[in-house]
């Protein structure tokens, strides 16, 4: 808790931890963005999910069902959901069709 001991401020509250502040959206009001990139990865291409609100273990679950659905690899790393190969169109229909109506092509 930083080490705070006492405090005589009566309206004064602990600060919130990062895990408790990480609240589930619907999958319905996630404005995700699906991006290609290459950049960094010896020139291989690599389709990011990016803007996902919610608890860590989501996000790598969310990465799970990409994975299979593409038939390829891919990771939940640094806050980033990551699918190897331009896989755009698929991710983007897969989202569409499991309620995320908001997932857009960036």
């Amino acid at each position: 808790m930083g080490g705070l001991v006492y405090s005589t401020d009566p309206d004064f509250k602990l600060p919130v931890e990062e895990d408790e502040q990480q609240q589930n959206i619907p999958a319905s009001q996630q404005m995700l963005k699906i991006i290609l990139q290459t950049k960094h990865r010896a020139g291989k291409a690599v389709t990011l999910i990016e803007n996902y609100i919610g608890p860590d273990e989501e996000k790598d679950a969310l990465c799970k069902k990409l994975k299979t659905y593409c038939g390829t690899g891919g990771a939940y790393k640094d806050g980033e959901i990551m699918i190897q190969g331009d896989n755009r169109d698929k991710i983007l229909q897969w989202l569409h069709k499991n309620g995320y109506a908001k997932a857009k092509l960036g």
